[in-house]
């Protein structure tokens, strides 16, 4: 019987190094197995050309439990994977997993590629520990929830990156393994594969520990209730309130990036933007959520007979767009000439979307949703400020009227 309280992962103290070019790494490696083999203790410490790519990691999960890694590219997430899955040996700490380990880490990791994918399947499943008769009960099942049927008598050096991904997670997720580990890999299969992957990591979660590495932010959200941002190998945030994690995972991304023009016809340009009455701190103007605020443009239109509509839209931290304003009782003809340079200020009101980062693109149209002839992103950076670490994007009022 399987017990709830049951910690299945223990991880006290964890530390990888690696040497910065093959030279040294040959030479280090030759002296640890010379050392071992006479019993001479290995200097656990870092040497001249080595640096850490984990340092000093602990966290504990039980079954039922999710833990996100996040972070920037380099930041250790993977090689933290690689060493809890036994791939590394990690040179400082200790690791204890108890019961089956299944893991989704690379991209055609565990698969011999000469075989068939229906080989592999029970390839996989034997070094899970899994015996043959296990695997036939749920071959049919892992082969229809792949959806690869009419590839899987074919050899996986010829499946396509998600072909593996599909097999690589049917396989580790039907085998309803005690760990469960996934990389990114989630990444490179289509948007109804990724959403048939949750539904089953939620049916497995009860039963399992899943410790996932994601950055997709919302995936993080969904299925973990304790992260760990890392930042070159070291731990810079660890607990249960992953919203705060995810803000600070964002606030790392924080840029001085140009203005970027997406289009421009020659015939309008948007010389300068900025928010009126607010602090810009960071190239980013400090707006209170909910609030209204003032955007003011100064535009030259070159050669326009007839001055432009001017519309605006809302991207999130990941540069998604979520939100288009039309701004009314635009009638500019009688104000911006040809050959004229001018200032327009428009008043957004109730900015409903929550703490963090966005941007706002401007565009410049023929009518509100055709002909354009600019279009600018970033013209200004906003970061909104809440009593509450929040990171969905948006935040809506509301009240209890009756109990």
């Amino acid at each position: 019987m399987k017990n709830d309280n049951d910690i299945l992962v223990s991880v006290q103290n964890v530390s990888k190094k690696f040497s910065l070019d093959l030279k040294s790494s040959l030479k280090y490696g030759a002296l640890d197995i010379i050392k071992s083999t006479f019993g001479i203790k290995i200097n656990k410490e870092l040497r001249p050309k080595e640096f850490w790519a984990v340092q000093n990691i602990s966290f504990q999960l039980k079954r039922g439990e999710c833990i996100g890694l996040i972070g920037h590219n380099g930041a250790g997430k993977s090689t933290l994977l690689k060493v809890l899955n036994g791939l590394y040996t990690p040179d400082k700490g200790q690791i204890v997993m108890k019961g089956k380990v299944g893991a989704l880490i690379e991209l055609g990791a565990g698969f011999n590629p000469i075989l068939t994918g229906r080989e592999n399947i029970y390839n996989n499943a034997s070094i899970l520990g899994f015996t043959k008769k296990d695997v036939a009960e749920k071959i049919d099942s892992i082969i229809e929830f792949s959806e690869i049927e009419k590839f899987i008598d074919m050899p996986v050096q010829n499946y396509s990156s998600g072909m593996k991904v599909r097999l690589g997670f049917a396989i580790a997720a039907h085998l309803e393994p005690d760990v469960l580990i996934i990389d990114e890999v989630l990444a490179v299969g289509d948007l109804g594969f990724i959403l048939k992957c949750f539904s089953k990591i939620d049916n497995l979660l009860p039963n399992t520990a899943v410790i996932f590495v994601s950055h997709n932010m919302p995936m993080v959200s969904r299925i973990c209730n304790e992260v760990i941002l890392m930042d070159h190998g070291k731990v810079t945030y660890q607990g249960k309130d992953v919203g705060k994690g995810i803000d600070l995972y964002y606030d790392m991304f924080k840029t001085n990036e140009e203005n970027e023009i997406v289009f421009d016809s020659g015939e309008i340009k948007l010389i300068n933007s900025k928010i009126l009455n607010a602090e810009n701190k960071d190239n980013s103007y400090e707006i209170e959520w909910n609030s209204d605020f003032k955007i003011e443009l100064e535009i030259e239109n070159v050669s326009l007979e007839k001055a432009p509509y001017i519309s605006f839209a809302v991207y999130d931290k990941e540069q998604r767009g979520i939100a288009e304003i039309f701004p009314e009782n635009q009638d500019l003809n009688d104000n911006l000439k040809p050959g004229e340079k001018k200032n327009f200020t428009f008043e957004i009101k109730n900015f409903i979307f929550s703490k963090g980062l966005y941007s706002i693109t401007a565009t410049f149209s023929k009518t509100p949703k055709s002909d354009i002839f600019y279009k600018e992103h970033r013209i200004v950076n906003l970061s909104i400020y809440n009593t509450e670490q929040i990171w969905t994007p948006i935040l809506i009022n509301s009240k209890l009227l009756t109990q």
